[in-house]
């Protein structure tokens, strides 16, 4: 039981966590909301597109907000060194982006962008654009109980049952007993019957 209490305040405590780094960055965004695309831009005074991504990132992972930025050539590398995974997922940070452009999915599902129709804004395609060619995103650890089942795979063969054992009705007669070889001295003649009452006398 203890376990199970343990598992469900860990998430909590995750889940707490998350919707303060979500409040964190929305806050921030909405701060910066309107201001300038500019090309290498790193200030809540305007930013380009992979600066916003290494805002967010940066923000998301407990770094300075404005503490060190990548650009889309290094972003694979600067993304991996603050924990992000390939690919994506649903309710986490998602990050998507090809050779020229990078956006980003809050893990509520907002997009957020700088350079899509203007500067810094909450909007935009966010990291599911079809443009882009690789996605990364930041796990949310801790996300189900430790004492949860494990999970089934699907799609997999059973096992092959083991070969059956040999029939009991095919098996061989067991062998006869060996004969004895000589009569212990007490037994009965042989033919005599064993246990036998003595015949009565026959009447005179």
């Amino acid at each position: 039981m203890a376990r199970t209490n343990f598992g469900r305040l860990l998430i909590l405590f995750v889940m707490s966590r998350l919707m303060f780094v979500l409040a964190t960055l929305m806050t921030l965004i909405q701060q910066m909301s309107g201001t300038p695309y500019i090309t290498g831009g790193n200030s809540p005074s305007g930013t380009d597109c992979s600066g916003l991504a290494s805002l967010v990132s940066n923000l998301a992972t407990d770094r300075p907000a404005f503490g060190g930025r990548f650009n889309t050539g290094n972003e694979e590398s600067a993304l991996l060194a603050r924990g992000f995974k390939y690919g994506t997922a649903p309710g986490a940070l998602v990050i998507g982006w090809n050779g020229g452009h990078t956006a980003v999915t809050l893990p509520d599902g907002t997009p957020v962008s700088s350079g899509e129709g203007g500067g810094v804004r909450v909007g935009g395609g966010g990291a599911y654009q079809p443009q882009f060619s690789h996605h990364m995103y930041l796990p949310v650890e801790g996300d189900a109980p430790a004492d949860d089942p494990a999970p089934v795979l699907v799609n997999m063969l059973a096992p092959a049952p083991p070969p059956p054992g040999p029939d009991p009705a095919d098996a061989p007669p067991p062998p006869p007993p060996a004969p004895d070889a000589a009569p212990a001295p007490d037994a009965a003649p042989a033919g005599a019957p064993e246990n036998e009452a003595p015949a009565p006398p026959e009447a005179a």
